[in-house]
């Protein structure tokens, strides 16, 4: 009875098996069928979950490699970069011992002690500090220095390479170097790098300002790409072909800029913004028949190491001229038939329009001309004329003189136009000397053209040309006349009065006498403006000064400003006198020498890189003085460039490096003592004219840079 039951439960568990084993197999072929259909679609259509499998493989085994433009350089008048690319360096250490070569080198830091301590020598941390970051877990592949470590210099980066330590690692990023620095920074600009993803290389340098940011499209060029594809060891496939899109190289830049001039100008302001501790100041070189700038600067710059200022002072800063803008007004006035230079009127003060008008002088000098207006800057002298021409013509001149409207220079964005109400007739006769309208500095350079140059007006320019990476310009600018506010004679009148203010008894602008030379110029002092009204004290005016020459027929204009000096002693007045001044004779002198005849010129050899006896026997045998300073054996840097024309026997000074003495300067011209102050950094003071006789560092004394040489001149008997 027992047995009955163990068969029946045997034949159920046979058939429970056999009807698994069945279902087993349909499930297995079912799969297999499945996997058939899967792989056969795959292989016709090479996708899967939307994603096509043959593009895929393209790009496993196609390097894809972008090829940087480079930027575009920025070049001063004779060439020398103003701004060009570099880059900076970011260091790292890899710290993951695992990381070896193919040979089993280490290539990661194998001695923590030794790399703290050299590194230390060019970053900005110390040994204990370095050798803390080098020390970290095993599971760390890599440590970076923070600020320490980044934005280095190629030099710097090729110093600690030198070391060959294991494991320092660097990354690239492109940078812009400036080697000139606060060299007319305002104009040149800055670019930086700027990191998108969806550029391809990912890092590129973005103009902000000046030239950078004005000629940023052109400048930045057009990156390259070179893709092929290669097998897992890195060999180009067979059969496939290598393509490549070349990089085309961003266009090239170049200025006006006189480098000399340049250097001289920011020298000479440099000091009188420091010595004044004034909120700002500008000065503009530039040549009178063209609108050539050749030198141009502010304070601050975009570069000081106080407060530095980002915007172009020259076209974006707008304020009220004070009396240089007398120079228009009685242009107008004379070009209308309003002006009697021997017409008198009340000086002092004048009520009108619910107003005064006021003479600096408050009590003023009784009752005088109308040329004693303009030598004296009186105030109530220039709204008499205003009167007497009418504001409707005072207007028509102020447009006419190109004011309240955008010069547009090229290369100088972001122009403020300048603004006045014009309402009411005491604002309008305040305008006539400076109050009540706003200007900017090129506005004032552009009118005064008309007045240097025959009643025809030039616009301002700075850049001659722009050419592409093959070396076609592709942009030229020119000389450009906007127009012909007054007439040939007008100018000529306005320019006689100019003389007087600076050699009449009576006129304010003595101190602008150069001897040698005709100056014509004006000085200004402006009231300043806020929302509280003008302000008060004497440092809190904007003083200016505009001088031409040679007065006759000007080659030059300089026109500086000077805002809110803090420090008065000297009088302001002969604060700018110190930077016109010596500018403006290094200028006519240089433009008299080069007028010398044609046969007594002599073109200077590059000797650059020779050996200082062979650079010497070279200048001789052009009929050139050679000077040797510097105890190096080649030479670094000479006075004058290589294919200069310079007259016979003219000194070129050669800096050889090293430890530099001061030459005997006993007979030297200026000019060679201005150019010797350039190369070697010095400040430079000098008195009399002529021909050195006395030098404050005496001849083979050590020289320090920054250092002070005071020179005296004597005329030759």
């Amino acid at each position: 009875m027992n047995k009955m039951p163990r068969r029946t439960k045997n034949k159920l568990n046979n058939k429970n098996r056999g009807t698994f084993g069945k279902w087993l197999f349909m499930i297995t072929v079912a799969l297999f069928v499945l996997f058939i259909v899967r792989f056969a679609y795959i292989a016709i259509n090479k996708d899967v979950q939307h994603v096509n499998l043959q593009s895929k493989a393209e790009q496993i085994y196609t390097q894809r490699q972008v090829i940087q433009a480079r930027r575009g350089t920025i070049y001063d008048a004779e060439g020398n970069q103003l701004a060009s690319d570099t880059s900076k360096y970011t260091l790292y250490a890899v710290v993951d011992r695992n990381q070896r070569s193919n040979t089993g080198k280490p290539l990661y830091v194998t001695n923590k002690k030794k790399t703290a301590k050299v590194l230390a020598r060019y970053i900005n941390l110390s040994p204990a500090k370095i050798e803390k970051i080098l020390t970290t877990n095993r599971q760390t592949y890599q440590v970076e220095f923070g600020a320490a470590g980044s934005h280095l210099s190629v030099a710097t980066m090729q110093k600690i390479k030198s070391h060959h330590l294991p494991g320092i690692n660097f990354v690239a990023t492109p940078a812009r170097q400036y080697p000139e620095g606060e060299f007319a920074s305002q104009l040149i600009g800055m670019a930086n790098p700027k990191t998108d993803p969806k550029v391809p290389g990912g890092t590129t340098l973005v103009g902000q300002l000046g030239l950078e940011g004005y000629f940023n499209k052109q400048l930045t060029g057009v990156n390259g790409i070179r893709q092929d594809k290669q097998d897992v060891y890195g060999y180009q496939l067979a059969n496939s072909k290598a393509i490549m899109k070349k990089a085309v190289n961003g266009d090239d830049v170049q200025t006006t800029l006189d480098p000399q001039t340049q250097h001289f100008l920011e020298s000479k302001v440099n000091k009188v913004y420091e010595h004044s501790r004034a909120n700002a100041m500008t000065a503009v070189v530039m040549e009178a028949k063209t609108g050539k700038i050749i030198a141009a600067t502010q304070r601050p710059t975009l570069r000081s190491k106080k407060d530095p200022v980002w915007r172009n002072m020259l076209v974006q800063d707008a304020y009220e001229p004070g009396s240089t803008m007398k120079i228009l007004a009685l242009s107008a006035a004379i070009d209308s038939g309003h002006f009697d230079p021997n017409g008198t009127f009340n000086s002092g003060t004048w009520s009108m329009g619910g107003g005064k008008i006021t003479d600096w002088s408050s009590g003023g000098w009784g009752v005088i001309t109308y040329k004693d207006a303009f030598d004296l800057s009186s105030n109530v002298g220039f709204a008499h004329l205003e009167q007497n021409m009418g504001a409707d013509t005072w207007y028509k001149y102020i447009k006419r003189f190109g004011l309240l409207k955008k010069v547009n220079v090229v290369g100088m964005g972001n122009e403020v136009a300048g603004f006045t109400q014009f309402k009411g007739i005491l604002e309008q006769a305040n305008t006539a000397f400076g109050q009540g309208i706003t200007v900017n500095v090129m506005q004032m350079m552009q009118a005064f053209t008309a007045v240097a140059n025959h009643g025809k007006m030039m616009r301002p320019y700075f850049v001659s040309k722009v050419t592409n990476s093959d070396g076609q310009v592709v942009k030229r600018v020119k000389p450009t006349e906007v127009g012909h506010p007054i007439k040939s004679q007008t100018a000529h009148k306005v320019l006689d009065l100019m003389q007087g203010v600076v050699y009449d008894q009576k006129g304010l602008g003595h101190a602008y006498q150069i001897k040698g030379h005709r100056i014509a110029a004006k000085t200004g002092t402006a009231q300043i403006g806020g929302a509280n009204g003008y302000s008060n004290g004497d440092t809190n005016y904007l003083y200016s000064m505009v001088g031409m020459a040679p007065a006759k027929n000007p080659q030059y204009i300089i026109y500086i400003t000077l805002r809110q000096p803090q420090n008065i002693n000297p009088q302001p007045a002969d604060q700018i006198a110190e930077v016109f001044n010596p500018t403006m004779k290094m200028l006519l002198n240089r433009r008299s020498a080069s007028k010398k005849a044609a046969h007594s010129m002599v073109t200077v050899p590059s000797v650059v890189g020779h050996t200082s006896q062979a650079a010497s026997d070279e200048l001789s045998a052009r009929r050139l003085q050679p000077v040797l300073i510097g105890s190096g054996k080649k030479v670094k840097q000479q006075s004058q460039a290589g294919g200069q024309q310079v007259l016979v026997n003219q000194r070129v000074i050669l800096d050889t490096g090293g430890r530099v003495k001061m030459p005997d300067l006993t007979g030297w011209s200026a000019a060679d003592v201005e150019e010797l102050a350039q190369l070697l950094h010095l400040q430079l003071s000098e008195q009399g004219d002529g021909y050195v006789d006395s030098q404050s560092i005496k001849a083979n004394a050590s020289i320090n840079k920054n250092q002070t040489l005071v020179v005296k001149y004597k005329a030759k008997n």
